[in-house]
Parts: C-alpha cells; sequence; structure tokens
C-alpha cells in the first residue's frame, strides 16, 4: 500500500488536494505538538529567545531563495520538460528525460553552491548578524545565539536540496512523498527536543533542526531515484532555462521579502524587551497561523488557476474573487470568535505543561487575542495577492506590502513599549488590516468594484452566526468550568473541545436559518469531492504545508 502511494501518479485534483491538505493538518498538528514539548520543557524564557533568535536567518535564507525559486520557476520549467512530445518519444526509445534531469542537476549544483556561500559566510559573520538583529541581548546571549545559527546554518543547505527533490516530485505527480517531507522536518525538530536536549542541552535543538532538514530530504529520495532520477555534474549558469528560472522567482521572492522583513524587525524589538518575549511571540504566531494556513492560503492556492485564467475578464475575475473571498470569510471569520473565546484553553492545552507557567499564559493570551483580530485581514491577503500576480502584476502587492512593513515596525517600536510583547502582535494585526485595504482600494481602481454587496451581505450574515456561535461558546465554558477542576488537563481540553463544538453547530445552524450561499456551496462541494472530482494540474501547495 504504502509503496504504491509513494510511487504512484495522482492525476485528480481532488486526491491530491486532499493528501497534500491531509499531510498540511498533520505537519501543523506536529508543529503544535513541537511548541507544547518546547513550551514545557524551557518555558518562555531565554533559552527560547535564543533559539529563535538563531532560527531566523538560516530561515530567511531558505525562504528567499529556495522556496521561491522553486514554487515560482524550477517546477512549471521541469514540467514543461518532461511533457514535451521531444522528450516522450526519447523516453520511449529507453533515454528518460535525459534533458529534465540535466537542467535538474544544473539547478542543484548551482543552489547547491549559492547556499554552501551564503550559508559559509553566514557562520563566518554571525557574530556580527547577531548583534544586529538581538541588540537587547546581553554578551553571553549573543555568544550562545550565535553557537545555535552557525549549527542552524546546516539546514538551508539540505532543505534547499530536497526543494529541487520535491518539486521533481510534483512534476511527476508523486504527491504522496513530496507530502511526507515537512511531517518528518518537524519530526526531527522533535527528536532533537526530546532526545539531544539531554545529551547536548540547547545545542540539542539546533542539531534537532539540522535532523528535520536531513529528514525532509532523504524521505524523498527512494520515490526519486524510482523515476530514475541521474545526477550529472554540470554548471550552466547562462543556460536559457535557468535564467528563465531566475527571473521567475523575482515576483515571488519580493513578496516573501515583506514577511521576512516582518520577521527580522520583530526579533531585533523583542530581543530588548522582557525575557521570554521572542518565544511568546512565536508561541501566538505559530497558533494563529493555523487557521490562515488551513483557509486562506489554501484556498488562494486553489482559486490561483481559474483567476490566471480569467485575469483580464473582468466579469469571471471579479466572480471569482467574490466567491473566493467570501469562502474565506466563512471559515475565518467563526475561527476569529472562537480563538479570541477560548484562546485561554487553546494556550494552556497545547503550551500549558513543564516549565510554561501561568505568567507565560497570560502573556500568549493577551498576544493570541491581538493576532486574532487580524485573521480576515491575514486571510485575505494571499488572495488578492494572487490576482495581482495572474495581472502580470508584481509590483504593486511588494510596495504595498512594503508600505505595510514600515507601519509594522513604526508601531511595533511604539506599541511595545507600553503594552509588551502583545504591542508587537497588535501592530502585527493592524498592518495587516492596512495591507488589505490598499490592496483592495488599487485593485478597485484596476478592474472596478468587486461585488462587495454581496460580500457584505454574506459578512452580515456570517457575523450574526459567529455572534451567536460566540456567545453559545461563553455559554457552554462558564457552565462547564463552574463544574471542573481548571487545574486539570483533560478537564481544560474537554471544556474547550465541547465549547468549540458547540460554537461551530451553532455557527452553522444560523447560517442555515439565513440561507446562508456559502454553507450550501461549501456543503455542495463536500459531496462532490466525495464522489470524486476533474482531473486537472494540481498547483504549487508550498505555502499550505506549512513547513
Amino acid at each position: 500500500m504504502i509503496k504504491k502511494l509513494s510511487n504512484g501518479q495522482i492525476n485528480s485534483i481532488t486526491a491530491a488536494a486532499l493528501l497534500i491538505g491531509g499531510s498540511s493538518l498533520i505537519s501543523r498538528f506536529l508543529g503544535i505538538f513541537r511548541d507544547r514539548i518546547l513550551a514545557g520543557q524551557f518555558g518562555a524564557g531565554d533559552t527560547l529567545d535564543i533559539y529563535y533568535a538563531a532560527f531566523r536567518i538560516p530561515d530567511l535564507i531558505f525562504n528567499l531563495l529556495v522556496l521561491g525559486a522553486l514554487s515560482a520557476g524550477f517546477i512549471p520549467i521541469f514540467t514543461s520538460l518532461i511533457k514535451s512530445p521531444l522528450e516522450k518519444i526519447k523516453s520511449l526509445l529507453g533515454d528518460d528525460y535525459k534533458e529534465a534531469w540535466r537542467l535538474a542537476g544544473n539547478i542543484l549544483n548551482i543552489l547547491g553552491l549559492g547556499l554552501l556561500v551564503l550559508c559559509g559566510l553566514g557562520v563566518i559573520f554571525s557574530p556580527q548578524i547577531m548583534r544586529l538583529i538581538t541588540p537587547g541581548f546581553n554578551q553571553e546571549k549573543i555568544d550562545l545565539t550565535v553557537s545555535l545559527s552557525r549549527i542552524m546554518f546546516l539546514s538551508p543547505i539540505f532543505l534547499g536540496i530536497s526543494s529541487v527533490f520535491g518539486g521533481i516530485l510534483q512534476s511527476f505527480k508523486r504527491f504522496f512523498v513530496y507530502s511526507m517531507s515537512p511531517i518528518f522536518y518537524n519530526i526531527g525538530i522533535i527528536i532533537g527536543a526530546l532526545y539531544f536536549v539531554p545529551i547536548w542541552g540547547i545545542y540539542g535543538l539546533a542539531w534537532g533542526v539540522v535532523l528535520g532538514a536531513v529528514l525532509h530530504m532523504a524521505v524523498q529520495l527512494p520515490a526519486l531515484f524510482s523515476l530514475g532520477f541521474k545526477y550529472k555534474f554540470n554548471f550552466e549558469i547562462k543556460n536559457p532555462r535557468v535564467i528563465k528560472i531566475w527571473l521567475m522567482m523575482v515576483p515571488r521572492t519580493m513578496s516573501l521579502a515583506i514577511s521576512q522583513l516582518n520577521l527580522l524587525v520583530i526579533t531585533v524589538v523583542a530581543s530588548t524587551m522582557a525575557s521570554g518575549s521572542l518565544a511568546v511571540f512565536n508561541f501566538a504566531n505559530n497558533l494563529q497561523s493555523f487557521p490562515v494556513g488551513i483557509f486562506g492560503i489554501s484556498f488562494a492556492i486553489a482559486a490561483f488557476p481559474a483567476l490566471s485564467a480569467a485575469a483580464f475578464d473582468k466579469k469571471n475575475l471579479v466572480k471569482d474573487i467574490s466567491l473566493t473571498v467570501r469562502q474565506i470569510l466563512f471559515f475565518i471569520i467563526p475561527s476569529t470568535v472562537i480563538f479570541l473565546a477560548l484562546r485561554a484553553q487553546i494556550i494552556r492545552v497545547v503550551l500549558g505543561t513543564g516549565k510554561f507557567d501561568w505568567q507565560d499564559t497570560l502573556l500568549t493570551i493577551d498576544t493570541l487575542g491581538f493576532f486574532a483580530i487580524s485573521l480576515f485581514a491575514q486571510a485575505l491577503i494571499p488572495l488578492l495577492i494572487r490576482v495581482f500576480y495572474a495581472r502580470h502584476d508584481s509590483k504593486t502587492p511588494f510596495f504595498i506590502g512594503f508600505g505595510s512593513a514600515l507601519i509594522n515596525i513604526f508601531l511595533s517600536i511604539k506599541l511595545s513599549a507600553s503594552l509588551g510583547v502583545a504591542g508587537l502582535a497588535l501592530a502585527f494585526s493592524i498592518s495587516n488590516i492596512v495591507n488589505l485595504i490598499l490592496l483592495w482600494a488599487w485593485l478597485n481602481l484596476e478592474i472596478g468594484r468587486i461585488d462587495e454587496l454581496k460580500i457584505f451581505i454574506s459578512t452580515v450574515k456570517f457575523s450574526l452566526a459567529a455572534l451567536a456561535c460566540g456567545l453559545a461558546v461563553q455559554g457552554v465554558k462558564l457552565a462547564i468550568g463552574s463544574k471542573i477542576d481548571l487545574d486539570r488537563f483533560l478537564e481544560i481540553a474537554a471544556q474547550g473541545l465541547a465549547a468549540g463544538l458547540i460554537g461551530v453547530l451553532v455557527y452553522l445552524l444560523v447560517c442555515y436559518v439565513l440561507k446562508s450561499e456559502e454553507l450550501f456551496d461549501f456543503w455542495a462541494s463536500l459531496k462532490r469531492r466525495l464522489t470524486g472530482g476533474k482531473k486537472i494540474e494540481t498547483p504549487d501547495q508550498g505555502e499550505a504545508r506549512g513547513i
């Protein structure tokens, strides 16, 4: 069974989407389990501040150079090669995909050398880099951050190679192994926290990240070789296909640079605050990114082919945007209410163990609350950015994003002074809401009205249903809370789960009474997916996987 899944093609978008969506969910749950282990072992203090600060630059290198290049450039070029009539004829004659493997080897060599040089420079200049991004750390903390970052600079090299492998597997529609790689990445980090830390102390966390990167790569090798991959050394940096890949990666890299800039600024500001601030921010950010990844990014990725097809057909483009916006809001508005109403229960269940004490919980509750107010904006921004991309405009979302990043920088400095780490989350939320408003306004200038009346009517229905959901959650929460011991993990989990489920049922019931079009569309779509789907190309799912 496993062999059949790992080696078999998946041509149905339904099957591929379910497989990748399921693995994304598993990976994100593992990420939550990873955070629980880290919180329990170290609490929100100096150790995790050092860990997250050390992680920042290696992660930046991977996101900008690797994720951007492969999702935007390598996959479409490689796919066109393996599907070309000439390559298929050669394959029948026994010369399997020679040009495709040549391109893959070329990209592996260029990317590998580039990452070796960059990561080598990162190792050499790590003391200077860490002083820049952690100005609030004392010398002892900086020295430890430098040591951890030097170990972690190994991870982008393995992840870079692995991402080329993943691009090849996607092109051949071998989605099973590709979807497993982020799960193994998180398993590596968990192994580091559970088994390496008792041996090597905090350095075990860094080696866990490296192990995760190695596993991310290694799990794909059997499937890759089964496809007939043949590595040959060639280094053709001026090859037209290579140049085209680099040109195609620019827009994607520009948009990723904005989020990385925000994270860098937050690291700088958090380093000047109380011990544990950076850890609290990351814990809350990881929790709130769960609904954004599942609903916002997934819907944006799924809608992109339709947006591209209708990019310059105003009527169909507006129809597609309106439909997807309403689908995202249908899920994200109740998610926001549930997050706000149950954030204490969520944090205690996910993080409340070991050294993660009540003070850490209170800080994370406030931070998560400020994050939650912009969930709608964070979920809609990936869709609007893709509308611009579909219309061959990568500059507008970059400049709007850059302006929003500057607002985030200004507000982070101002609000953190009075609100502490929660101020960083509030600044992040305000800047995202501004980003959404500007993107929407600019689209209005380009294509005119975007069915705002219909979106408004649907949003009112969702909001009324979400209000009823919130009241139900509060009622159930208080009713159960008066009868249980809130110091026990299982009882807090039961309280949160029961209140959340009742809230969801009330939300769906009110949407049904209000005749929400999106509810009926979702139900019809779910029935279609269960009975089979169309065979069409599946777009890249890198973001949705949540590495």
